[in-house]
């Protein structure tokens, strides 16, 4: 199997084979991100995917999910991706659904009748990383585009049957904004209802945009004890649905899962513990980080 440079996946698609049909990000100007910084935009050969979908079939017996990689493989056309979604049938016709990471811009270039073929080739549960529900914030990391626009787009999704799963960041507003980027991220979460919401922590990484320039950005970043005062706000806020609550990235100081329907007081519960065990000393300090924004605190009890 093909893959150039580090290829990221989501925590829950563990279990997916990855198939890269493009290298880097074709966005790449969020400024709080640098994993796609030294890695050109690039669209992988047809004859490469289908190499790496035979090696797969002679690897694997069964193959349920295939995810796409790298940064976001939704920007190819229409026609490139209902193109690949038939290479994976005709090598993989076990398998039942493709996903891949896609930006609002994405979904932008499709019509409606695009997202209705794509999705009866298989392709579902789209990871989209829209960050913030406050616009102050969206427009701040420069992701391209705005929080109603991605209200539209989302709810294009859901007409056409394809779930998709969104990133919200806690800490993404720094200390300034903190608490209104919880209740707009629960009042987006609430309009678009995703199949899951996965929950990370802002994590600065050395040499990006934020990082060189936070003073003209008005970023200051949240203390541990304010990213887990956010989270429990954003949480509150949350209707409980059939919506899954994934808060079990390495940069959650306090892990918590969960269907809201079914555990969201026990996840604010846990939250809420994690206020109460966490030494102060590490609570009211800015997090020590290891890879990929890993909190490094003594293991705390739920």
């Amino acid at each position: 199997m093909k893959y150039t440079g580090t290829t990221y996946r989501p925590p829950f698609e563990s279990k997916s084979l990855l198939l890269q049909v493009t290298t880097g990000c074709s966005h790449n100007k969020c400024r709080f991100c640098t994993m796609y910084r030294e890695v050109p935009f690039q669209v992988e050969t047809r004859e490469q995917i289908e190499q790496d979908l035979r090696e797969a079939r002679r690897l694997y017996r069964r193959v349920p999910r295939v995810f796409l990689v790298n940064a976001d493989p939704f920007v190819l056309g229409a026609g490139r991706l209902k193109e690949i979604a038939r290479q994976v049938r005709d090598i993989l016709p076990e398998t039942e659904s493709i996903g891949m990471y896609a930006s609002i811009a994405n979904i932008r270039d499709k019509t409606d009748e695009d997202l209705k073929e794509l999705r009866a080739l298989g392709v579902n549960d789209l990871n989209i990383g829209v960050e913030s529900g406050l616009e102050e914030v969206v427009s701040g990391l420069n992701k391209g585009f705005t929080v109603d626009e991605a209200r539209r787009q989302l709810a294009r999704l859901t007409a056409a049957g394809m779930d998709f799963s969104l990133n919200i960041i806690i800490g993404a507003a720094g200390r300034r904004l903190s608490l209104e980027h919880a209740r707009a991220s629960s009042a987006f979460i609430n309009a678009t209802r995703p199949r899951l919401v996965f929950v990370a922590v802002m994590h600065i990484d050395e040499g990006c945009e934020l990082d060189a320039d936070a003073a003209r950005f008005h970023f200051e970043e949240n203390t541990l004890r304010e990213n887990i005062e956010e989270e429990i706000e954003f949480l509150q806020g949350l209707e409980p649905s059939e919506t899954i609550f994934f808060g079990l990235h390495t940069s959650n100081a306090v892990p918590v899962y969960g269907v809201l329907a079914e555990r969201k007081d026990a996840m604010l519960d846990a939250l809420r513990n994690g206020l109460h065990n966490i030494p102060a000393r590490y609570l009211d300090s800015l997090p020590l980080r290891g890879m990929e924004g890993a909190v490094m605190i003594p293991n705390i009890p739920a």
